[in-house]
């Protein structure tokens, strides 16, 4: 897909990946609009990207609709890409574990996440073409000590991509997962700000550049989940 002048809605898009990547692919000629809970770092991001915005609480499941429709205007109509990246996390043992754990972090990863697509796949289907992009984890293909509540959100993601997969291959919309490990973000970060890079770890620029490397794929094939690890992300790296 050649990104000149291609609609991209990005959530999550007031800081990491989801900034780096908008940042990117409006580097590459796209119209890019991002959502985030914030107005202070989506302002922020558009600074630092030149991406439009629109503050966006995808876990208000009832104001998805409202909030897509507004998207979907901003673009006359017409959507090219839904990158899913807002996301969340809760790290507790089993025996430590609430319900409202798992509401918090099922109400962004998974029902937010499919609402708003089932809002945008509409519009993708009218249009017969259209990607979609889900941004997922280590965590959706394996489990860890404390990840009972986000690496289940990060499974179901992982089972939604490969139902839409099905779904939507004969309307010519390609749907993808992208599955980094850990990534210098300010993912559970308490006050929401970003780390500093590491040098053996990856950043938000590097998933960033696989999004648009699987974007820029010809249309007439599609990356169904791309695995992303440091190369060596140890602690005890030599230098």
């Amino acid at each position: 897909m050649n990104l000149t002048n291609k609609n991209i809605l990005i959530t999550g898009g007031s800081l990491g990946i989801g900034k780096e990547t908008a940042k990117l692919l409006i580097q590459k000629g796209a119209n890019v609009i991002v959502t985030g809970r914030s107005e202070i770092r989506l302002i922020e991001a558009k600074e630092y990207s030149n991406a439009e915005y629109i503050v966006f609480d995808i876990s208000k499941t009832d104001e998805i609709k409202n909030k897509a429709k507004k998207c979907i205007e901003l673009f006359n109509g017409k959507v090219d890409v839904l990158i899913n990246n807002a996301g969340i996390g809760v790290s507790s043992k089993i025996e430590d574990v609430e319900f409202s754990d798992f509401k918090k972090v099922f109400d962004v990863n998974v029902f937010g996440l499919s609402l708003l697509t089932k809002e945008i796949v509409l519009i993708m289907k009218s249009q017969k073409s259209g990607t979609i992009i889900n941004i997922g984890s280590s965590a959706s293909k394996k489990g860890y000590i404390g990840g009972s509540v986000y690496a289940a959100s990060k499974f179901a993601v992982r089972a939604l991509t490969q139902c839409w997969q099905t779904e939507l291959r004969s309307f010519n919309i390609r749907v993808c997962q992208i599955n980094p490990s850990e990534v210098t973000t300010a993912f559970n970060n308490p006050d929401r700000k970003e780390r500093t890079d590491i040098k053996n770890k990856l950043s938000p620029r590097e998933i960033a550049h696989s999004i648009a490397s699987t974007l820029e794929m010809e249309n007439k094939g599609f990356i169904t989940e791309l695995n992303i690890w440091a190369t060596n992300p140890f602690d005890n790296i030599t230098t």
